[in-house]
């Protein structure tokens, strides 16, 4: 088990990490904008079971794998930009509709939170990068990792937790107008085409 040393410093990089605006919170918070706190918490769901499936990377390997390879780095950087960009497409054709989209099912909102994080640069430079340094080698890898991803998810949790809360009280005021949801869906559409641009020419950055 790692350090209490050390957890109190992963805790801190994990809290900077998942409270800056990224891919999972944007979704997340769009989703609560657009769809009420239901939504959000569907997504928040689907958006943190990426973060397992991840963190279980770690664990297996899967991480070093990719790391060792650019061409898998670079599949990961691209498809998670291109995703963005086509939900911030989808978002905008919604937003153009003079009555408003039917909501979606949360099954499928969950299913594209576990996306959108899956293919998270962010979170794929976290995990490959940044977390096998708390790790000390003269210990068993797998418990460690454990640790620190449950450190993680939990503190992933109360973050998102913390913007569906605060972006579902905003939407009773915004999504009340007409006019209004159509301004709130340009500006969710906006900024998940510039956060996929965003994620492939940082992740281009990174590559050299």
């Amino acid at each position: 088990m790692p350090h209490l040393t050390t957890l109190a410093f992963f805790a801190l990089a994990t809290l900077v990490l998942t409270a800056s605006p990224g891919p999972g919170v944007i979704y997340v918070a769009a989703r609560t904008l657009g769809q009420g706190r239901r939504a959000g918490f569907a997504s928040m769901f689907g958006i943190e079971s990426g973060e397992v499936l991840w963190i279980a990377a770690a664990a297996t390997g899967l991480a070093a794998l990719l790391a060792a390879s650019a061409d898998a780095l670079t599949v990961l950087r691209y498809g998670g930009a291109a995703y963005l960009i086509y939900l911030g497409v989808q978002r905008w054709r919604h937003s153009e509709t003079v009555e408003p989209p039917r909501p979606a099912p949360l099954g499928r909102i969950f299913a594209q939170g576990f996306l959108t994080q899956i293919l998270n640069p962010k979170v794929a430079v976290f995990v490959i990068a940044f977390l096998p340094q708390f790790l000390d080698p003269a210990m068993p890898v797998l418990p460690q990792v454990a640790v620190l991803g449950v450190v993680y998810i939990a503190i992933a949790l109360v973050v998102d937790f913390s913007y569906v809360l605060g972006v579902g009280a905003l939407s009773r005021t915004l999504l009340s107008s007409r006019i209004a949801q159509r301004r709130a869906g340009r500006v969710a559409a906006g900024t998940y085409v510039a956060l996929g641009v965003v994620a492939a020419v940082s992740g281009e950055r990174l590559s050299r």
